[in-house]
């Protein structure tokens, strides 16, 4: 309970998720959250998209958008390099397109500056 927060669309703050429900953080490439269940405000495309360049080079992904304002905040990676592979399958935050409502202080802080207890898929 110290730690729980919710995370929001930093377009118009509709709850898309939580940190109970928080699974990975990839910090190094993407800067994700890595989330397995998401609220009904996530909406994802139904075709696939493939990485031109940069940390999603060669990766098949569907996007993750605000039902809300249609924001963009995020992945479902479909393919990958292995690397990246034990993200297939989550939904993917990136922190720079949320915000974190940590419940506890009750107050909102970008999701990029939120330390949460580490949790990771790799093991």
């Amino acid at each position: 309970p110290e730690d729980c927060a919710m995370f929001q669309c930093r377009g118009c703050w509709a709850v898309l998720g939580d940190s109970l429900h928080l699974c990975a953080q990839e910090e190094r490439r993407l800067g994700l959250l890595v989330c397995f269940k998401v609220t009904n405000d996530v909406a994802w495309e139904d075709s696939l998209m493939i990485g031109l360049e940069g940390a999603l080079l060669g990766c098949a992904y569907n996007a993750l958008s605000c039902r809300s304002c249609g924001l963009v905040v995020g992945f479902i990676l479909y393919s990958a390099s292995s690397d990246l592979a034990y993200l297939r399958g989550f939904f993917c935050f990136f922190k720079d397109s949320i915000l974190c409502y940590l419940l506890k202080k009750q107050m909102i802080i970008e999701a990029s500056k939120v330390n949460f207890p580490a949790v990771t898929l790799k093991e």
